[in-house]
């Protein structure tokens, strides 16, 4: 009897699972009823609900590509100094410090004796010329020289000119939105990743700064001095020509120099004057910077010499050895002082 039960107990489950698969079965390419809400009375009429199908974000059709401006200042010159509301000093000083430089003495040319153009570069990290690179502000503005040089270009009327090409005679007039260029590179474009669409690059307009100077770099300034033996005034005299900054830039790995512009210094004089120079002695003590100019008080080496050079080259084209070079400059300050002394008969 046991038996019979067992074997009537297995068929029964056999057929429960049949009669199982074949309702799941059914189902299989079938939608499923909406869920029926209870809450309705009976006989209302049954509203089916509306289902809005998800789209994904691939389907959206990607933006055009855009153009962004990077507007990042490069540079650190021209920067703009709020003046003071008080008086910095115990004394009533004016605001405007500014004078007219002494005329030179008239020397007329038929009067030359001898004359050469001395090209020579001041490097304001020597101690002597520091106060070139001083970083101090006041009402007049930053106190860095080449600062004042752009100021005096800006503000002066003082013209600037090009020194493409080793250019030093002041054939090619530059406009001060020139030399802001130069300082802070030329416009070009990238393209940048879209962060939402990466298949999309958008255009982007930068300040390429691979040819600009740092202003940390711009430490040299280049003159051209010519000096004259007037015979009717029996006596040597240094006219400065031309002021020039030079910058450093890396090309290629490489550091090399590159002149920004030139000024000519005559007019640039009564900008000068404007200006004091910094005195690490005495705050008292301080010059205007025409009077540090035509007092020569600064250190500086001779790079090129219009005597005995009839290549028209540098003294880094003709001498490899830095400290040949050196020391040849040294020999033409000897040359010019002996060709002086020489003159008298005592």
């Amino acid at each position: 009897m046991k038996k019979i039960f067992i074997i009537g107990l297995a068929i029964s489950t056999i057929s429960l699972g049949v009669n199982a698969q074949g309702g799941f079965g059914g189902l299989k390419g079938k939608k499923t009823a909406a869920a029926v809400d209870t809450t309705k009375k009976t006989g209302a009429p049954s509203v089916t609900p509306v289902v809005t199908p998800i789209t994904s974000s691939s389907s959206v059709p990607p933006p055009k590509p855009g153009k962004t401006y990077d507007t990042t200042i490069v540079g650190g010159f021209g920067e703009v100094v709020l003046k003071s509301l008080r008086n910095e000093t115990l004394a009533d000083r004016k605001t405007d410090r500014s004078k007219n430089p002494l005329e030179y003495e008239h020397l007329r040319e038929d009067d030359w004796l001898y004359s050469e153009f001395i090209w020579r570069e001041i490097d304001a990290r020597e101690k002597m010329n520091q106060s070139f690179i001083y970083p101090g502000k006041d009402n007049t503005g930053d106190q860095r020289f080449f600062s004042i040089l752009l100021n005096a270009i800006q503000n002066d009327n003082v013209a600037a000119f090009s020194a493409e090409g080793g250019d030093d005679r002041f054939t090619k007039q530059l406009a001060y939105d020139d030399i802001s260029k130069m300082m802070k590179g030329k416009l070009d474009t990238i393209l940048v990743q879209n962060a939402t669409f990466p298949t999309v690059y958008d255009t982007s307009i930068i300040i390429d700064t691979k040819f600009a100077p740092n202003p940390d770099s711009i430490y040299t300034f280049r003159l051209k001095e010519q000096w004259i033996v007037d015979k009717e005034a029996g006596r040597l005299f240094c006219r400065i020509i031309g002021i020039a900054p030079v910058a450093k830039i890396v090309v290629n790995g490489k550091s090399t120099t590159k002149t920004l512009f030139w000024v000519y210094y005559p007019e640039l004089r009564k900008s000068l004057n404007k200006y004091n120079v910094y005195n690490p002695k005495n705050y008292a003590g301080r010059m205007t910077w025409e009077e540090l100019f035509e007092s020569r008080f600064f250190s500086s080496y001779i790079v090129k010499s219009s005597n005995n050079n009839p290549n028209d080259k540098s003294l880094s084209q003709l001498f490899k050895n830095p400290l040949f070079r050196l020391l040849e400059g040294e020999n033409i300050k000897e040359r010019i002082f002996n060709y002086e002394q020489d003159l008298w008969s005592y």
